[in-house]
């Protein structure tokens, strides 16, 4: 029971807004391709091929971030009793864990067309490559942004089988809410942050905040509604874009940078924001 315990600790599958955050974008992707191809036996099968991918991807990617951390971690507050820096569990075993979850991930892979694989694989580079980011480069969350919605390509070509505009646009939307919520995330562990030596947009835009994050969330909007005027949907249906839009803005509106709970908690409503982006896509194309 301890073990089992101490493993859903160092996956944080007790935490699921991580992998909701990584499911949400693949969502996206599947649904604007169904837009073009609609089999809905095969978009509803990849739905819950990538929740499952989701999931076991995000737990193997936390499992390496905290091996890779496992120093830095036992300085900061929030994150030293973390199973790997408070030495409940190996190293050793938890390579072991990533090894299996990675093994499992790759058999839900399988499943898809080559062009879906090959990109897989090579999110691979980027999930594996993230934790070092923050120690070289001020714009790790931008490296988790490239990480984090890569599903959103491979929703795409698991039914399209091709790279077109429409994933693009919505990728690079993505890219910029990563940059906005994650700088949110990372208000949490400033001071140490600080005093340790880890680098983070949060820090390089610590006195301006709130403009930094209200921008990414802007370009994140303008985006997405960008990609209903080239998609030619009806106009009426861009009403819809005001749920997401209005979660944005109350997040800038409520965190407070004095405040850890305020910023996990606008971090954490970033679930229902990848829910209504979903929705609105879902409503112009169902």
């Amino acid at each position: 029971m301890k073990q089992i315990k101490i493993f859903i600790t160092l996956t944080r599958l007790n935490k699921p807004i991580g992998f909701m955050l990584l499911f949400w974008p693949c969502t996206w992707g599947l649904t604007l391709a169904y837009f073009f191809d609609a089999d809905t036996e095969k978009y509803y099968q990849n739905i819950i091929l990538f929740f499952f991918g989701s999931v076991l991807m995000r737990s193997a990617g936390c499992i390496v971030n905290d091996i890779v951390d496992r120093n830095l971690d036992k300085k900061v507050v929030r994150t030293k009793k973390r199973p790997i820096a408070s030495g409940k569990i190996s190293v050793f075993k938890s390579l072991i864990y990533v090894t299996f979850l990675c093994l499992l991930a790759f058999i839900i892979l399988l499943q898809f067309n080559f062009l879906t694989i090959i990109l897989g694989m090579s999110s691979m580079i980027l999930a594996f490559g993230y934790p070092f980011m923050k120690r070289i480069t001020y714009w790790p969350q931008l490296f988790l942004g490239l990480t984090f919605n890569w599903g959103i390509l491979m929703g795409w070509t698991s039914i399209m089988n091709n790279i077109s505009i429409e994933p693009i646009i919505i990728y690079v939307a993505a890219i910029f809410w990563t940059l906005g919520y994650d700088t949110i995330y990372g208000l949490q562990d400033i001071n140490d942050d600080e005093i340790i030596g880890v680098k983070s947009t949060s820090i390089k835009f610590k006195n301006n905040v709130k403009i930094f994050v209200g921008t990414c969330y802007s370009v994140c909007a303008f985006l997405i509604l960008m990609l209903g005027v080239v998609m030619e949907i009806n106009k009426l249906f861009l009403i819809f874009s005001s749920f997401f839009i209005l979660s944005l803005i109350y997040q800038v509106n409520f965190f407070k940078t004095s405040n850890p709970e305020s910023c996990l908690a606008s971090f954490k409503m970033n679930n229902l924001t990848g829910l209504f982006i979903f929705l609105f896509i879902y409503l112009f194309i169902f």
